[in-house]
């Protein structure tokens, strides 16, 4: 015989529950892991290298006198310490990952083994034009695909990420009201309240003042607000659709017309493209600028600082404002138009050195090849699915922040099912981590108080979502229930406890100092 716990597994009925501290910090398959400059590793080294034939004479006051300064790790010892660290964090490999705004969605491998060919991974931005014309050929695919799927005539391949990319549209925007003799005029750009931090602070990193626009009851621009604000000093305005509050702005021809006949451009954050690609054409809707993370929409790597992509589509009035470089094709084969060459006199520059990020281009062209054009409609329709079955599963024991009506890609809550409990969104997201999961974004967008987003993008399946719902039933019930310890001190079960997050944000420690007296501060 054997009883079941919380998450159903059997255990013993005479199982001893209270769980005494391990003797060495390692917690069964855990290993309790020192940062590597903590290490035994002071004056030796991994390998063995010869003598060196020469004394290093010839090289001056240039000749290092002190230690290197770097622990020396062999082979096993080095891949031991980067498993152990990689158990202790979370991954997309290991379980959902529902950072709502975000799309951590799953990177297929078949992407990873096309980044990887010869051709592709091995070339030099500055080898001669005609070695690299399957390069440019993919890239030159890759613009098609991206306009054909956002209906605009026009795409910049070369910023590297979201806020990038913002910034390429809006230098874009700049150029156009430059040539027409406007600029020194229009000096706003309006942006929604739920818009992602990225939009007012590339706007204000341009020279535009921020004008903030409302947002209605149910989560979506107030047009009125928009329209009272919108004028001959307007320069443009940056809206999200779908928002960050998950929902489509249902008034988006109405909010495009409205900007244009102001004089304005339409820049639109595509970072949730992930929920209409396929469905929608943005350039249907009177966009002239859009970014699209590739990370998020077309399932490149996410996150750890790059490298990244975020191509820029633009609208007919935009496009000869495009950044250098771009890709044509003529009788001469594939090559690049540069800034200082006649058919890019009206660029306004250029966003990086050279092309862009050929590995993502690969695995993007590799993802949207794989899926064709219904694949891709499939990938919007199953995302919107997934949030929404989160939504309704999870609607009577949460409270969802816009409840009438389907969400978008991602369902967001808000604190006030949490009223009277003594808990917080941020304990609620703690205890997560001690079932397994990573916590869903949280206080995100700021418009909702408490607000808890959660997008587990197409890439899950409904045994993984409900693995998911019923965890975090199972803990909404706890809360409602009184079990109060359960949440302020969790994590109990991570690798690090709870952290003083005030003190962290105030005084962060931001490099490792060795012990004084140490051989490492030696």
């Amino acid at each position: 015989m054997s009883t079941m716990n919380t998450v159903g597994r059997p255990t013993a009925p005479n199982a001893v529950t209270a769980k005494p501290a391990t003797l060495t910090g390692g917690r069964g398959l855990l290993q309790n892991e020192a940062l590597i400059f903590e290490g035994e590793g002071w004056g030796k080294t991994g390998v063995d290298l010869p003598e060196p034939k020469t004394n290093g004479a010839d090289l001056g006051d240039l000749v290092r006198k002190d230690p290197i300064g770097l622990p020396g790790l062999s082979e096993p010892e080095a891949m031991r310490h980067y498993v152990r660290l990689s158990q202790k964090n979370h991954a997309i490999d290991l379980a959902i990952y529902p950072l709502g705004s975000c799309t951590m969605k799953h990177n297929p491998r078949l992407n990873e083994k096309m980044a990887r060919l010869p051709g592709f991974s091995d070339i030099h931005p500055l080898q001669p034009i005609s070695t690299v014309q399957g390069a440019l050929e993919l890239m030159d695919t890759l613009a098609h695909w991206l306009k054909t799927l956002t209906g605009m005539p026009a795409v910049a391949l070369s910023p590297k990420a979201g806020a990038h990319g913002e910034l390429c549209g809006l230098m874009a925007i700049r150029a156009a009201h430059e040539a027409s003799g406007q600029h020194e005029k229009r000096r706003k750009v309006l942006v929604p309240t739920s818009a992602h931090g990225t939009n007012p602070a590339t706007a204000a990193f341009v020279g535009y003042s921020v004008v903030e626009v409302a947002q209605t009851e149910d989560g979506r621009v107030d047009v009125a607000d928009l329209a009272a604000k919108l004028g001959d000093d307007v320069a443009a305005i940056m809206v999200t659709n779908p928002n960050t509050c998950g929902l489509f702005e249902r008034d988006i021809l109405e909010i495009s017309r409205l900007t244009h006949a102001a004089g304005a451009y339409f820049y639109c954050d595509g970072a949730n493209f992930n929920a209409i690609v396929g469905r929608v054409r943005p350039g249907d809707l009177g966009v002239d600028a859009m970014h699209i993370n590739l990370h998020k929409t077309f399932s490149t790597p996410h996150g750890g600082g790059g490298p990244g992509a975020g191509p820029v589509v633009l609208s007919e009035a935009l496009a000869p404002f495009a950044p250098a470089p771009w890709v044509v094709h003529d009788d001469g084969g594939y090559r690049l138009i540069e800034r200082e060459e006649d058919e890019a006199e009206q660029a306004f520059g250029r966003l990086c050195a050279f092309q862009g990020q050929m590995g993502m281009y690969t695995r993007a062209l590799s993802y949207m090849m794989s899926h064709g054009s219904d694949g891709l409609r499939q990938v919007a329709e199953d995302a919107v699915l997934n949030a929404n079955y989160i939504k309704a599963r999870l609607g009577d024991l949460m409270s969802a922040a816009f409840p009438d009506g389907p969400c978008m890609h991602e369902a967001l809550f808000d604190d006030e099912w949490l009223k009277g409990t003594d808990i917080t969104t941020l304990d609620f997201a703690k205890a997560m981590i001690d079932e397994g999961f990573h916590p869903m974004t949280m206080y995100f967008p700021l418009v909702v108080h408490g607000a808890m987003l959660i997008e587990p993008t197409e890439t899950e399946s409904k045994a993984e979502l409900d693995r998911f719902i019923d965890a975090m039933r199972l803990l909404a019930q706890a809360a409602k229930a009184g079990d109060v310890d359960r949440f302020k001190g969790a994590p109990f079960h991570a690798p690090m406890r709870r952290l003083d997050e005030t003190r962290a944000a105030r005084s962060p420690v931001l490099r490792w100092t060795a012990p004084e007296g140490s051989n490492q501060a030696a």
